[in-house]
């Protein structure tokens, strides 16, 4: 009796140890399901949209200019940031500053990306704290599952002119 509990008990625990290392290796490296907030994204992603996010392209250097990217925030190593890549290692990137008048120069060094929101007016980003390392980004954002009226693919950007490859 004793021993067909202890068993049965055992053999719970060894499928709960499974199925919960299964589970985190398909959220590490395979992606999953999270809300954005704050409005550095809109119109592309509004506040408390739901989006999936996939993890295999920041694994096999596959992040692209023009993508959506989940990163750990450099100000803030607790919370994650929603952003669009702009540049890429060894780009030059041209920002404004707030009145426009002026206009500096950044490269992105090696091992790094530039990320801003789409909300440009609304949005902390490399314009603030400078490029990220890549190691900081968690995966790709390529689909909003809500609100269902936006269900889909995400839109491009409304900036597009700034991560143009010319």
């Amino acid at each position: 009796m004793l021993r067909g509990v202890l068993g049965k008990t055992f053999r719970l625990i060894g499928y709960t140890i499974q199925y919960g290392c299964i589970a985190h290796c398909a959220f590490e490296y395979v992606g999953g399901v999270l809300m954005c907030s704050g409005p550095s994204m809109e119109p592309t992603i509004q506040n408390s949209d739901i989006v999936f996010a996939e993890n295999l392209s920041r694994h096999f250097y596959g992040i692209q200019r023009g993508d959506i990217v989940i990163a750990k925030s450099p100000s803030d190593p607790k919370s994650n940031i929603c952003k669009r890549v702009i540049g890429l290692e060894g780009d030059k990137i041209v920002t404004n500053s707030p009145s426009d008048f002026f206009k500096s120069h950044s490269y992105v060094p090696t091992g790094h990306v530039w990320l801003e929101g789409d909300n440009l007016q609304n949005s902390t980003d490399s314009r603030y704290y400078g490029p990220i390392p890549y190691g900081l980004i968690r995966g790709r954002i390529f689909f909003k599952i809500w609100p269902l009226s936006d269900f889909g693919f995400l839109r491009d950007s409304p900036n597009g002119h700034r991560f143009s490859d010319d």
